[in-house]
């Protein structure tokens, strides 16, 4: 490793700034020092030219890392399913480059597997910092609350029907712009909602900007790890009301239902790639502190079977059972049916494999995806729906997950 001198705050603008200018895809991945079971993302930057044709994107070449997204519609390619619903803007279903350049990001320095030109580094380093970007535009519901409240009601009724038991529903915001500056957008949001999962993304005209809680899928030689979230609460104003919140999401039988459906969901979906008896709950109903809510987190570990391939794995686990529901193929079909967007990226994931075929991958909820051309820009927000969910109180539980996105975009 080489080791780079490195002043965080000021020079990640820098490095941000500079790689937009070079290079038509970049990724940065930020854990903002989360405390979660198996850790967060590095902080880690990638930025090349070299896209990845969809063939080749999940096949695995040793020597090679790649960085990029799986979008949710990808699900079509794994099951016979289909997406109609209409698109704010068309996104690449599989969207991966080849790094040219690759640094881990601490507070004291940058390093880099390879040697970097002096050139270059000093390129970065005195690269100059422009005025801030607009990060504000006029946002929309793609949905009223009434048509909200009636789909639950739709998805109610599939569950009495018995088709399915618990479905991931959501709805979008979008908003319209003139001008919007993604970089100075992510920089916001990440100090307005540091999470465990935190990202930002170009793809060249094309961004994604996110503040996800959530781990899709961890690789670290033949072990696995899902983490999937269900169950969500809102931070108290005090400590003491921190303290009840807690224990309320951790008592209710609603949450912990909702959360043991999608692990034992997860469970399945690992066992199909995995040596048997090696499926593990390592911890069920956990209960951790992020910005503005407590999630319940439940961690589900395995040991590979001998010559899996990235795509197998790929294909037995997503789209992740906390953005669809349970069971998984006909809920999708019940989203299909009762959504009125196209997910594209939304609820997809977002993470990078290395050159030994180990990753990690978020969800990609609580993120903004915009079309800089089109001049367009959405997120999603949703929430698991069951027998015993109160539509009214879905309703909030989307407005409480909005928060962070609607202030930066809203400009508050």
């Amino acid at each position: 490793m080489y080791s780079h001198s490195f002043s965080k705050a000021q020079d990640l603008i820098r490095l941000l700034r500079w790689a937009d200018l070079k290079f038509e895809h970049f990724a940065l991945f930020e854990g903002n020092g989360s405390d979660l079971p198996e850790g967060s993302f590095d902080s880690l930057f990638f930025a090349g030219n070299k896209k990845i044709d969809a063939i080749s994107a999940l096949s695995f070449e040793k020597g090679a890392d790649r960085v990029g997204i799986i979008g949710y519609d990808f699900k079509n390619h794994i099951e016979n399913l289909q997406s109609k619903n209409p698109e704010f803007f068309p996104l690449p279903e599989l969207c991966f480059f080849e790094p040219e350049i690759s640094f881990r990001i601490t507070e004291n320095g940058i390093w880099s597997k390879k040697p970097v030109p002096d050139q270059t580094l000093n390129e970065i380093l005195n690269f100059p910092i422009p005025e801030e970007g607009n990060t504000s535009c006029e946002i929309y519901l793609q949905i009223t609350r009434e048509e909200y409240l009636q789909r639950i009601k739709k998805i109610q009724h599939e569950i009495l029907e018995g088709n399915t038991y618990e479905a991931n529903f959501c709805q979008a915001f979008y908003g319209k712009f003139e001008s919007w500056d993604p970089i100075s957008a992510f920089l916001k949001l990440n100090q307005l909602s540091p999470m465990p999962f935190a990202g930002l993304f170009k793809a060249g005209r094309q961004w994604l900007v996110s503040a996800s809680p959530e781990r899709y899928l961890k690789k670290i030689g033949d072990r696995l790890i899902a983490q999937p979230i269900k169950g969500t609460i809102r931070r108290g104003k005090t400590p003491e009301e921190d303290e009840i919140n807690q224990k309320l999401l951790l008592a209710s039988e609603k949450e912990r239902a909702e959360n043991l459906m999608i692990t034992d969901l997860t469970r399945n979906d690992l066992s199909r790639v995995s040596k048997t008896g090696s499926v593990k709950v390592e911890e069920l109903f956990g209960i951790y502190p992020l910005p503005g809510v407590f999630q319940m987190i439940s961690t589900v570990s395995s040991e590979l079977r001998p010559k899996i391939a990235l795509k197998e794995i790929i294909h037995a686990t997503f789209p992740m059972g906390s953005m669809t529901g349970a069971p998984k193929i006909s809920t999708m079909n019940i989203i299909e049916r009762e959504e009125s967007f196209r997910r594209g990226w939304f609820s997809g994931a977002f993470g990078w494999i290395d050159e030994l075929g180990d990753f990690d991958f978020s969800v990609v909820i609580r993120s903004i995806i915009a079309d800089l051309d089109t001049k367009k820009l959405y997120f999603g927000v949703g929430s698991a729906i069951t027998i015993d969910a109160s539509a009214e109180q879905e309703y909030e539980e989307c407005a409480l997950k909005a928060q962070a996105i609607l202030e930066l975009l809203r400009g508050n």
